[in-house]
């Protein structure tokens, strides 16, 4: 089973529980980015509270829970870790109100190869992702999906909402980090255009 055919799997599961979903992490990267490897399905969803033990239930049954206590793990943490038959792991998000819910509304519908659909984050919110993780391959990840978009997105939107979480973020600037990678974004496609 391949990334994608996990992703589908997932997002074909979601459908029917008709849970809100974004793929985020590397299948994102890939598609508003440049291909990379990755080995996992990254998701985030919106569940109701109400909702949100028979969701858990539904995904445990559904797909292989990674821990063995891993509702309660997810209660706790907000974090659903599963795998598919195949062994691919998923981690499931589970998103709070906010901020998250923008994720959801800004979704973009992609159609894969054999037809198959699935949500994906936008362009700017998957920015945002990555300045908020802030590792160094988030970093080139930033540098590459602005090149790829040749600055192609909402910069203002994306400098709002990092200005919301810059305080929240204590070890690493969330602003310095894309106000860096779309620095040197631009210095490269500048030389690109000359070239």
């Amino acid at each position: 089973m391949s990334i994608l055919d996990t992703a589908v799997d997932i997002a074909s599961f979601l459908d029917e529980q008709e849970i809100p979903y974004a793929v985020i992490g590397g299948l994102a990267v890939q598609y508003w980015g440049e291909a990379r490897t990755t080995r996992d399905v990254d998701i985030v969803v919106l569940v109701s509270p109400d909702r949100i033990e028979g969701f858990l239930d539904a995904a445990v049954r559904r797909f292989k829970p990674r821990l063995q206590d891993a509702v309660s793990f997810a209660q706790t943490n907000r974090m659903l870790l599963l795998s598919d038959a195949g062994g691919t792991p998923v981690d499931i998000a589970l998103g709070i109100p906010g901020y998250e819910e923008e994720v959801i509304r800004r979704v973009v519908t992609v159609t894969l190869p054999n037809n198959h659909v699935i949500r994906l984050i936008g362009p700017e919110d998957l920015i945002i992702h990555k300045c908020i993780a802030g590792r160094p391959r988030d970093r080139e990840d930033i540098e590459r999906i602005l090149v790829r978009q040749r600055l192609s997105v909402d910069i203002d939107y994306i400098r709002q909402w990092l200005g919301e979480f810059v305080d929240l973020i204590e070890d690493h600037d969330v602003v310095s980090i894309f106000e860096s990678a779309l620095e040197r974004a631009s210095a490269e496609l500048a030389q690109d255009t000359e070239a």
